[in-house]
């Protein structure tokens, strides 16, 4: 009888356990069955010109795109042109983006054309130009000067400024270098009456070329120094007097 009744506890949990183990298997298996949850789709995202937008260069042009495939960020919108102060001073590139529109645009990585120097982005201090005003690499030839400031008028150009050119709106202000004239420098002899301050040719003291030294620069012929033999009036410049010391006569 006691044998009996062991054998039937016996069975009894083990039908017991066999229970739990299928019905957790069940649980398990119907879980399986059910369909996974469908994620919300995400809105398409709509590319419009506008500060945080991404570009990419499209041949020899900017085109919107998204951001993990973009190789510049538009820092803000201007007008077509830009007047002073619309782009930011790192702005790399200007982008025409529709009429009377323009995105001023940085890189994300080097080089950043808009660095002072460079040739790109917008006119800053630091910049080289020629004489229509235009942007060059300072690197390369044909600028005239470098940019110590830009202001609205050439009245506003900081001291120790030695010639300027007037854009559309605003004065370059510039400084030594290029093709700016600045005291203890020799020109070549130019041709007679009054001359574009371009015409008046830096070169060499020691050239055989050198005519005469420059002495100051002015703004009458008042102003010139002792030792000044003569004086060249250049047209349109900041300083129209160029005050001479003759070394070659």
């Amino acid at each position: 009888m006691a044998t009996g009744s062991r054998l039937i506890v016996s069975l009894a949990a083990t039908v017991g356990v066999a229970a739990v183990v299928v019905a957790a298997a069940g649980t398990v298996i119907a879980g399986r069955s059910e369909p996974p949850p469908t994620p919300a789709q995400a809105p398409r995202q709509t590319l419009m010109w506008s500060p945080g937008a991404c570009v990419s260069r499209d041949g020899a042009r900017f085109a919107l795109a998204p951001c993990v495939r973009g190789e510049a960020e538009v820092l803000t919108l201007a007008a077509d042109p830009p007047g002073r102060g619309q782009c930011p001073d790192d702005t790399d590139e200007v982008v025409r983006v529709g009429r009377g529109r323009t995105a001023c645009v940085r890189a994300f990585l080097e080089p950043h054309r808009g660095r002072a120097g460079a040739g790109g982005g917008v006119l800053r201090a630091g910049d080289c130009v020629a004489l229509d005003g235009r942007e060059r690499p300072c690197s390369s030839p044909g600028w005239y000067g470098r940019a110590v400031a830009i202001t609205g008028v050439s009245g506003g150009c900081p001291a120790g400024t030695l010639d300027a050119l007037t854009l559309r709106d605003g004065v370059v202000c510039l400084g030594r270098g290029g093709g700016v004239l600045a005291e203890g420098m020799c020109v070549a002899r130019p041709g007679r009456g009054v001359v574009m301050r371009s015409a008046i040719a830096g070169v060499p003291c020691s050239s055989a070329r050198a005519w005469a030294r420059v002495t100051s620069l002015e703004t009458s012929a008042r102003g010139c120094p002792r030792g000044s033999d003569r004086y060249l009036r250049a047209r349109g410049a900041f300083r129209p007097v160029t005050c001479l010391h003759l070394v070659s006569k």
